[in-house]
């Protein structure tokens, strides 16, 4: 019995220190930046979806290489200036801020024929040359943007955005930037994690309520989706309308809570090797 004990504890450490490090960048906007400031949200998050990847694989080291606020576009004109590093494995979740930006989403063609950064999908090719030309044996894994509410930002209310229930101000939806990314994962060959069609990640399930005043008499209700789209939002004048107790998916609308994070996370566990 000692023996064959002694067997299995000398296997599994084999095993252990025989696993070659691996190394993950996560190249993304303030879904991924997040990852290391959680300070920056109100201390509401406590792990990002890259430290929840890692623990569970703990051969794998990841770069953040998050950017907040950044479109892919932005990315793609400043793609020789980031420094980015060979890697294992990549992972691009860009796509909400150019559409929240109203910049051209373009079409699959602009990723084919690789016609620059003046289109996102254009961008993307831009984007996924030059991880290939740093790894060209690197798996490639694209993520789509989540659906959104609306948001407000914890430190500046003034920093708000309606959700993706409704076009941006150049008539895009956001599922077409969602459904274009997909449609490049084919082209490209690379593997997808689709955020905006997960059943765990719809409106509904973003933020339990919106907490605002009832227009007619001033008083502050929840108001839960879609009723708050209805209701409008004063930062001059009105409370943080997603109290603690709001939290669901995000904590402010648009950036997972814990529990977002944890979704992505295990849809990555089943995605990346």
């Amino acid at each position: 019995m000692k023996h064959s004990m002694l067997f299995v504890i000398i296997a599994l450490l084999c095993c252990s220190f025989g696993q070659k490090q691996q190394t993950w960048l996560a190249l993304g906007d303030s879904i991924t930046y997040l990852n290391e400031h959680p300070d920056e949200t109100g201390n509401r998050i406590t792990k990002g979806y890259m430290t929840l990847v890692t623990e569970e694989r703990q051969h794998m080291r990841y770069i953040n290489q998050g950017y907040n606020g950044w479109t892919a576009v932005r990315i793609a004109e400043q793609i020789d200036n980031l420094e980015l590093e060979k890697a294992d494995f990549y992972t691009i979740f860009l796509g909400t801020n150019d559409w929240w930006a109203g910049l051209p989403l373009g079409s699959i063609a602009d990723y084919q024929n690789n016609t620059g950064a003046a289109t996102t999908s254009g961008s993307f090719r831009i984007i996924a040359d030059k991880l290939k030309q740093l790894n060209p044996d690197a798996d490639i894994v694209l993520i789509t943007p989540m659906q959104r509410a609306d948001f407000v930002y914890i430190k500046d209310f003034k920093n708000n955005a309606w959700g993706s229930y409704k076009p941006n101000r150049n008539g895009q939806t956001l599922e077409q930037f969602a459904d274009t990314i997909r449609a490049i994962s084919r082209e490209a060959g690379f593997k997808v994690v689709d955020l905006y069609h997960h059943p765990k990640l719809k409106l509904e399930k973003l933020v339990k309520f919106k907490w605002l005043k009832e227009p007619a008499s001033g008083e502050y209700r929840k108001y839960r989706y879609p009723a708050y789209t209805e209701v409008a939002f004063n930062p001059e004048t009105d409370e943080y309308p997603y109290p603690e107790a709001a939290i669901d998916m995000t904590y402010d609308g648009l950036h997972p809570s814990d529990k977002g994070y944890r979704v992505i996370a295990r849809e990555l566990l089943f995605t990346l090797p």
